[in-house]
């Protein structure tokens, strides 16, 4: 069996693992990156990418169905297989742009296109191989969670990894799980003319957890979508039309119902455990997770860095970029690792409205404050008939600073990169109310909800008391 040796082996060739070789490589190490396929990164094969292909017919639709406020009538037929045709298309020419790195890889001996599996500390095996690395790095990505009840409709499932290689698109999609995932492709397919019917858990609603914006949100979807954020299912089966499902909705009530396919959204988790991780002296947590630092992105002492969604930490691509970054400096370097400050946690969520959510959320903070403004009478979003939403803008001290934001209302992508900004630079209330605000735009609406939290601070200190109580929707 081949012997070999390297500095640094990254297992996983998605933007992590791209990313933390390429770090590696620049400090001077051996590398060598491993991966059995597919190929192509996450983002451009089935997440950021093909969801937003997905996303933008779905606003094409909207926003064709709506036109008749502004006096344009417009007729709208939806082709299930030209959308799909586009999204796979497209989706095709990302991963292509990836794959030029891959080969150049594997022409210089760099890329094994294999499973690797852990034989001892610092020790794999790939393809017929035997690796002895300094320091390894995992990121091996996530899978999606398939709860037990629906194995039993499993050839019926659809996940982020197969639900765009549909010809068409289905009559009905029962969305398990109301996370970012489920929340974004189910309500583009409800766009799209799918009869969409959302089972969430626990009340949760994407990453959301200030109270008033998950009313908000709620309320919301509710009344666009059948949307439950609680249930308690009771039967799973196959039916004559796809599949059957009977649950009991947050009212109490059994309600029996049938869908052509099932979509998971119900979370992801790293496989681990198919590397023979505890071969590598790595224990799992309960959860399957490895337990690492998340400035070094070390576990514990050993050699071994885990970057990108694999992490746990943030599970978004400008942040497995970055991880990769981390995790490669610092394998490269070991056992002389050192911390980076990470940047301001920015989440956002493509839904109608969008989500963000930005620093620090609600009551992350021992000294909170809070500030916000409802977008049903935001100037710019009533003329452009999109006044739906709630922002709710956080501070603390003397004097007060911006320390985070929960988002749901029209462009927040854009104004949510303005917020991290500014509290990344640890600006004032007062230095970025200073700023310029043109008028009319959907800018003045975050103008509005800092103005707002800056008085509640000026409440609270004048008071003497939490001025979290103060602000819309508190």
């Amino acid at each position: 069996m081949a012997e070999r040796t390297v500095d640094v082996a990254v297992i996983g060739a998605g933007t992590a693992g791209l990313t933390a070789r390429r770090a590696a490589e620049k400090e001077g190490a051996e590398t060598v990156l491993i991966d059995p396929g597919p190929l192509g990164t996450t983002c451009a094969r089935v997440g950021c990418m093909p969801s937003k292909l997905l996303i933008a017919a779905a606003d094409a639709a909207r926003r064709s169905r709506e036109s008749g406020i502004f006096g344009v009538e417009t007729t709208v037929k939806v082709d299930g297989a030209r959308v799909m045709e586009r999204v796979r298309s497209e989706r095709d020419r990302y991963v292509a742009s990836v794959m030029p790195s891959i080969e150049d890889l594997k022409k210089r001996g760099l890329f094994i296109e294999a499973r690797a599996v852990f034989t001892g500390p610092g020790k794999l095996r790939a393809a017929g191989e035997n690796i002895t690395a300094r320091a390894v790095i995992l990121a091996v990505g996530t899978k999606p969670v398939i709860p037990g009840p629906y194995r039993a409709v499993e050839d019926l499932l659809l996940t982020y990894e197969n639900i765009f290689e549909l010809q068409s698109l289905p009559e009905s999609v029962l969305v398990v799980g109301a996370g970012i995932i489920g929340l974004e492709l189910g309500q583009a397919l409800h766009a799209l003319g799918v009869r969409v019917r959302f089972l969430g858990k626990d009340g949760a609603i994407g990453n959301l957890r200030d109270p008033a914006l998950k009313k908000e949100a709620l309320e919301i979807f509710s009344s666009e979508m059948a949307f439950h954020a609680e249930h308690i299912l009771k039967e799973v089966r196959k039916s004559r039309g796809g599949v059957e499902i009977l649950f009991q909705d947050e009212k109490g009530s059994e309600i029996r119902d049938n869908f052509q396919r099932v979509l998971l959204a119900a979370g992801r988790r790293p496989d681990f455990k198919s590397l023979c991780i505890e071969r590598a002296g790595i224990t799992l947590d309960d959860k399957g997770m490895i337990k690492t630092d998340p400035e070094t992105l070390q576990a514990g002492n050993l050699p071994v860095f885990v970057a990108g969604d694999a992490s746990g930490h943030r599970e978004v691509l400008h942040e497995a970029s970055n991880e990769g970054h981390i995790a490669g400096r610092n394998a490269a370097r070991f056992p002389n690792t050192a911390p980076v400050k990470r940047k301001t946690p920015l989440t956002i969520v493509f839904t109608h409205p969008e989500m963000a959510v930005v620093g620090q959320g609600w009551k992350d903070t021992g000294d909170f404050c809070s500030g916000g403004v409802d977008y049903k009478t935001q100037g710019r979003a009533q003329v452009m008939n999109v006044n739906q939403g709630l922002v709710r803008v956080y501070g603390s001290g003397n004097p007060g600073r911006l320390t985070g934001a929960e988002m749901l209302g029209p462009g927040v992508e854009h104004t949510a990169h303005l917020l991290s900004w500014a509290i990344q630079n640890e600006m004032t209330l007062e230095e970025i109310l200073q700023m310029p605000f043109y008028h009319p735009v959907l800018e003045e609406g975050i103008q509005t909800a800092l103005e707002d939290l800056q008085a509640n601070m000026k409440k609270r200190r004048s008071l003497g008391r939490a001025c979290d109580e103060y602000g819309p929707g508190t």
